[in-house]
């Protein structure tokens, strides 16, 4: 039996490799480290009698050994070439065809041919390493000076099931590789953050605090009413600086550690402190109506400056996106287990399609016409009730309004119940309000 390409000329040859010192490269290790490929190529001899056999790198430019099986001193070895044009090989992906001389000096299509005379042999296989994203790798074959009965379908069978066995193979460990650079490459990007965090901390908090500073001292000693507001303007402007460098540093903290760190205490006016956030955020806004109930009587174990964080990024939330002629509502209360903390506000509610995005780091789709801050607001109260092992949700139809509640539980055990989910115990109805 012959088999022969030109049977098979209305075929689409598959696509390539490509002939890169990278890619070369990396075909040569994929194939080495194949611990099969080896046993393949004995199996193979032992069953045909062919006493060389390779897995070859065929481009239409080069012909590259990655595996040789040599007992008659050929003289190939792994990385070794041979010109491509001189090759059948390179006939065999052409045709995405097998080709199969039992003896070439008898062969109708290849006694003429000169790269049977070239080499020396007279029988020859050569079988397409396909992958199985279509990729073509190279050729299984084999070669042998002496003639040989290959006409049994099993032997052509053989080589085609280990062909496509070796692209299978192949497509695993190149997937595997790429894998550990990306890995590699994310550890080396996370150094890089971890060095551009270190630069915001250090390098942009000193002249944020001299901006500030200058600006308090300025206000204090001007008397022109209009300069006064100009100082003004430019400390809450440093102030504002400052809280987006905090959140930067905190999702920073939280992405590359393991969270957010908390220093847990036991407090014992958790009530004072979370009215004392609420205050600041209305003297920076008087204009605007935040009603309060606030009545915490437990004491509770937790890291007060986060949960003040946690509160003024709720309620500093609820402004932006509550309506301007609105009230916001905030409350705070304690059960024996709990501390429970809450703010609503009447703003246009956050799209069905959205809600389960509010709680997601660098996410916006505001319905209001405000559109500051980085959208690390939420992410950031979620990591640090996380923290706290406690949960954060959310609800928000156009009746009912969108309300924000935080349950914190007040003792700190490893068996706590309370966890934070990406939209931790919302209940959702119609649509929703979007928030930074």
């Amino acid at each position: 039996m012959q088999t022969h390409p030109s049977s098979h000329e209305d075929r689409e040859p598959p696509p390539a490799v490509g002939d890169s010192p990278e890619e070369i490269a990396r075909d040569l290790h994929a194939v080495a480290i194949l611990d099969a490929v080896p046993t393949l190529l004995d199996v193979l001899c032992e069953s045909t009698g062919l006493r060389f056999a390779a897995v070859a790198r065929v481009t239409d430019n080069r012909w590259i050994a990655c595996a040789v099986k040599d007992d008659i001193d050929f003289g190939l070895q792994p990385g070794s070439e041979l010109d491509v044009n001189s090759s059948l090989c390179i006939e065999s992906p052409k045709a995405n065809a097998p080709i199969v001389i039992e003896q070439a000096s008898a062969d109708v299509t290849y006694r003429d041919h000169p790269t049977p005379r070239l080499f020396g042999f007279e029988s020859y296989v050569s079988v397409p390493i396909v992958m199985p994203n279509g990729r073509y790798f190279g050729n299984l074959c084999a070669i042998d000076p002496s003639p040989r009965q290959l006409s049994h379908p099993r032997i052509l069978s053989m080589f085609t099931r280990f062909a496509k066995l070796i692209g299978q193979q192949l497509a695993h460990e190149l997937a595997r590789e790429q894998q550990q650079t990306a890995l590699l490459d994310e550890r080396a990007a996370s150094e890089l953050r971890e060095q551009f965090i270190a630069i915001l901390g250090h390098d942009l908090r000193n002249p944020l605090q001299a901006v500030h500073a200058t600006s308090e001292l300025l206000a204090r000693r001007l008397v022109d009413p209009d300069l006064i507001g100009m100082a003004m303007r430019i400390r809450t402007c440093a102030r504002r600086m400052s809280a987006l460098l905090d959140d930067v540093l905190d999702f920073a903290r939280g992405r590359l550690g393991s969270g957010i760190g908390v220093d847990l205490r036991e407090e014992d006016d958790i009530a004072g402190y979370l009215t004392a956030v609420v205050r600041e955020l209305q003297d920076a806004q008087p204009n605007r109506q935040i009603i309060t109930n606030i009545s915490v009587s437990a004491k509770v174990h937790c890291d007060v400056g986060r949960v003040q964080q946690m509160a003024s990024n709720l309620v500093a939330n609820a402004l932006t996106h509550g309506s301007a002629q609105g009230s916001i509502h905030v409350s705070a209360s304690s059960d024996e287990e709990c501390l429970t903390f809450g703010v609503w506000n009447d703003g246009e509610p956050i799209p069905a399609a959205s809600i389960g995005k509010v709680f997601e780091p660098f996410w916006r789709h505001s319905v209001s016409a405000s559109r500051h801050g980085l959208g690390l607001g939420l992410y950031i109260c979620s990591q640090i009730v996380s923290a706290h092992k406690g949960w954060l949700s959310v609800t928000s139809t156009k009746e009912a309004g969108t309300n924000f509640v935080a349950r914190l539980p007040l003792r700190q055990t490893r068996t706590s119940q309370y966890h934070v989910t990406p939209i931790s115990r919302a209940s959702y109805t119609n649509g929703h309000n979007a928030h930074a």
